[in-house]
């Protein structure tokens, strides 16, 4: 059994315990707030540029000089898949459903006979990966130190898909990531990137034009030629978001629970300890009376 004061410093551990996960939790909420904030500001221009781009894409896509970004190489014998986590732990399971959503692309994909490349966009998901599909890692991006997620910081990845894409390293390009939904719910997804065509294809409702016709100047191909980087990194500057945004929810979520679970400890500590310091009191009280009896 252990002593008092083993009990008593353990108590003093645990309660110094429950202050930093007490810490951490009103740190996330406060940076919940404005990560929710963005996230949500960011949906309605990416909802509009998708649109944009629906509205382009129809008169460009059977036409031959419409761009590799938006129909595609024609193959899909290998995809990028960039997979998006968060660069710092302590947020329940935030990571590993990322993650898991990721292998069972791979898998999926593998399965097919389609080769596999990632790019590992947060340190966790890279380290996580990089134990069972190190070799198909062909970049990692730490952005922990990027203070806040902005244009800059999309830009960055989507100037390295684009830079593959036009290399002709791979033929389609998903985003794997986490679509914020509320503070305990954190949906992983797999979202095409390149071609944009089936991107738009996929998550874009056409607006009924009522026979309308539109005249675009410059013409269609070099309105798209130029919105298309632009409309990539949108995409993955609100995935971005949606992540930060879902780190947070997930680490206040996780922090309240830990300190809780810190707060059920100590009472079943101090539980022990006066239970043990008791059964001290009384076995010295007991070792006087019989002492006293024996004089």
């Amino acid at each position: 059994m252990a002593s008092l004061k083993d009990l008593k410093n353990r108590i003093e551990s645990v309660k110094s315990t429950q202050k930093i996960t007490k810490a951490m939790q009103m740190v996330a909420a406060a940076k919940l707030r404005r990560a929710q904030e963005a996230a949500e500001a960011a949906r309605p221009y990416a909802q509009r540029m998708a649109a944009v781009m629906a509205n382009l894409s129809t008169a460009m896509a059977g036409t031959p000089g419409a761009s590799p970004l938006l129909v595609g190489t024609g193959k899909t014998d290998t995809y990028l898949l960039v997979v998006m986590t968060a660069d710092r732990g302590l947020c329940g399971g935030f990571n590993t459903n990322i993650v898991k959503k990721a292998r069972e692309r791979i898998t999926t994909l593998q399965a097919e006979g389609k080769d596999v490349k990632l790019i590992c966009v947060g340190k966790k998901g890279g380290d996580q990966l990089k134990r069972q599909f190190a070799k198909l890692i062909v970049e990692r991006m730490d952005l922990s130190g990027e203070k806040t997620i902005t244009g800059a910081t999309s830009g960055k990845v989507g100037e390295k898909i684009r830079f593959m894409f036009e290399n002709g390293e791979f033929d389609v390009c998903e985003l794997v990531s986490a679509e914020f939904e509320s503070v305990i719910s954190q949906k992983p997804r797999a979202k095409v990137l390149i071609p944009a065509k089936d991107a738009i294809d996929e998550g874009v409702e056409r607006p009924d034009l009522a026979g309308a016709v539109y005249e675009a100047e410059p013409d269609e191909e070099v309105i798209l030629n130029t919105l298309l980087p632009r409309y990539a990194d949108t995409v993955i500057l609100s995935a971005l978001l949606e992540n930060v945004a879902g780190e947070m929810g997930a680490k206040m979520a996780a922090m309240d629970n830990a300190t809780r679970n810190a707060g059920e400890l100590i009472d079943k500590l101090n539980l022990v300890y006066n239970r043990t310091r008791q059964a001290q009191i009384t076995t010295e009280l007991t070792e006087i009376i019989s002492g006293a009896e024996a004089l």
